[in-house]
């Protein structure tokens, strides 16, 4: 039989694309192994996750979180390294953009390991973020690159990938998978939610490390919810900024929750009427679910979304997001 090791870290759509992918393996008679580095530390982001879809527990988990890029993929490297000369598996499976991944890729291919790319080719042309940096370099040297779009394996055509020694699959969008799979399972969340609501949510570095971006985003946020309640499950990293900016959010309208488990979120979805994030998942997220979407960045991978209408990307700056909110809200599309 085969033996496949998969590195999971910090993002939650991998880890249930991975309780789907064991009842598959299970039946073809694969052998998996879970591998968590740890990257996403906090219970209420990682372990209900492997609750709720139930996945058994990590073969091992690194708990390798809250350092800086180099030191965390340096130590996840070493680690990862270890096991793999330990388990000396066929095939290191490796999901996303996260120093997660990039950090498995090093391990294995300097092992010659095979390594199979799940969610390959996407890019936002912006070499600032270190997952644009984690996704091309990863890439570059997995042996079997899975798509999710044909943008993203037209992406990997125009760089030249069909002169290396890989093999690029257009298999369709795990997150999609997820979606179908697991909305049978919505759980309604622990707090009242209105009627009629945005859901937002906010976490990535470029907005939460740039005070001036993360206190624009907010003002927009005060002022929509003056109009329409906004439910934002919070981000631990967005938590710790909005304090140590002493940015009070008084508004009635705005209701912050703890982060919430995915059944609860695709609950959310379901009943929300526009969402408002910085995500690259949950914009996927919201047109699996029918809901029109405002991206709060200068850019987006998911490129697609936003040529067929479903998406506006409104960057950091409040007049942008009130106006993409107004353009979005009671928007008719055929989904």
């Amino acid at each position: 039989s085969m033996k496949i090791l998969s590195i999971l870290g910090a993002r939650p759509q991998f880890i249930k694309a991975s309780a789907i992918s064991r009842e598959i393996t299970k039946r073809k008679n694969i052998q998996e192994k879970i591998l968590h580095t740890g990257q996403h530390f906090d219970a209420n982001m990682s372990k209900i996750f492997f609750d709720q879809m139930q996945i058994p527990k990590p073969d091992w988990n690194l708990e390798i979180s809250n350092l800086n890029h180099g030191a965390m993929t340096g130590r996840m490297i070493e680690e990862i390294e270890n096991i793999l000369l330990e388990e000396r598996p066929d095939w290191v499976l490796l999901y996303g953009d996260t120093n997660s991944t990039i950090s498995g890729a090093l391990s294995a291919k300097k092992l010659h390991l095979k390594i199979a790319h799940v969610e390959a080719g996407l890019r936002s042309y912006n070499m600032k973020m270190p997952e644009e940096i984690n996704r091309i370099l990863t890439d570059r040297i997995s042996d079997i690159l899975f798509c999710p779009t044909k943008g993203a394996a037209d992406n990997l055509k125009l760089e030249g990938f069909k002169n290396f020694d890989c093999q690029i699959v257009n298999c369709g969008d795990v997150m999609y998978d997820n979606a179908l799979y697991f909305r049978k399972y919505s759980k309604t969340p622990n707090f009242s939610k209105p009627q009629k609501f945005i859901l937002t949510t906010i976490h990535r570095a470029e907005n939460t490390d740039d005070s001036q971006k993360l206190a624009s985003i907010f003002r927009a946020f005060d002022k929509i919810a003056r109009e329409i309640p906004i439910v934002l499950p919070l981000h631990p990293r967005t938590k710790q900024k909005l304090n140590e900016l002493k940015i009070n959010i008084s508004n009635s309208n705005f209701i912050i929750v703890n982060p919430v488990g995915y059944l609860e979120m695709v609950n959310l979805l379901e009943h929300c009427s526009l969402v408002m994030t910085d995500s690259g998942g949950l914009q996927k997220e919201a047109f699996f679910f029918k809901k029109h979407c405002v991206t709060l960045r200068e850019e987006t991978e998911w490129t697609e979304l936003v040529d067929n209408g479903f998406n506006i990307i409104a960057g950091n700056i409040e007049t942008n997001i009130y106006d993409a909110y107004k353009k979005m809200i009671n928007k008719n599309s055929n989904f």
